[in-house]
């Protein structure tokens, strides 16, 4: 289910782990209100905030490390590879989006629908979303729902870590005393404000694409997929409505055959 956790990407998530880490620091070093709360007593907030940003550690690594749908080798159940069965593929009617049976060029394997092979990983991964180099990992089936609750935590501690940062910066009689008390919490400030601004496009554009039940990569790429080129620019096969695509997101954990909500919906418009 887990990488490795010394892989390729250790580097990046060390650096990660550091600069939570130092950042969080920082914020109880300087006269915040964090540290002015935990001087009176106040351990409250204090505890919550230091507790919210391991609950964001914990889940990187978990998104990280975790297999997001690796497809290492051929099914023999026909069914559940291709998600219809022989007698099925003769029903479907021969339109523009017929299914084809697809076997990746680069690891060889029958490659399920919506699966895409990554260069970066050298896996065909189910229900490819995109390569994210900050987790150093593929986003796909299994890791998704994980990926963006891990964005929303991290938001929620950006925000907050924001907030507290600009409570912290004391007066100075002119702009070189000024940068000198509050140089390095300027710098936190402003580090802390650009990935906020990073993580809320991201969590916005993920759950817009989630709402529709298409990925990153379909958005992007879809003049360029066998399956979805010859649909038109508001037709989307594997679209259910926002509310059922969240809800099957996020609380249906089965693996979904989607040849077969792609075979239903080509029968339903014929």
């Amino acid at each position: 289910m887990f990488k490795n956790v010394f892989g390729s990407g250790f580097l990046v998530r060390t650096a990660h782990v550091i600069l939570t880490w130092v950042i969080t620091l920082i914020l109880f070093l300087h006269d915040t209100e964090l540290r002015k709360q935990e001087e009176t007593g106040q351990l409250v907030q204090p505890v919550l905030f230091v507790l919210l940003v391991l609950v964001s550690v914990l889940l990187y690594f978990a998104v990280s490390l975790m297999d997001p749908g690796f497809i290492l080798s051929d099914d023999s159940d026909l069914q559940f590879s291709l998600g219809v069965t022989e007698e099925q593929q003769d029903m479907i009617p021969q339109t523009s989006k017929s299914l084809r049976q697809r076997r990746c060029g680069h690891c060889l394997l029958q490659q399920p629908m919506r699966s895409k092979h990554c260069q970066t990983c050298r896996h065909c991964v189910r229900r490819y979303d995109h390569h994210c180099p900050w987790i150093e990992n593929c986003v796909g089936e299994r890791n998704h729902r994980w990926f963006v609750l891990y964005l929303v935590v991290q938001l929620i501690v950006l925000l907050w870590g924001l907030h507290i940062a600009l409570t912290g910066f004391s007066y100075g009689p002119t702009w070189e005393l000024w940068l000198r008390s509050n140089g390095m919490l300027l710098l936190v400030a402003v580090l802390v404000a650009v990935l906020s601004l990073i993580v809320l496009l991201l969590v916005g554009s993920h759950l817009y694409l989630v709402s529709l039940n298409t990925t990153t990569w379909e958005f992007m790429s879809r003049h360029r997929i066998s399956y979805l080129k010859h649909c038109g620019a508001d037709e989307n096969p594997f679209d259910r409505g926002a509310f059922l695509n969240l809800w099957g997101f996020f609380c249906v954990w089965t693996t979904v055959v989607w040849e077969q909500v792609y075979f239903r919906e080509g029968s339903d418009q014929v």
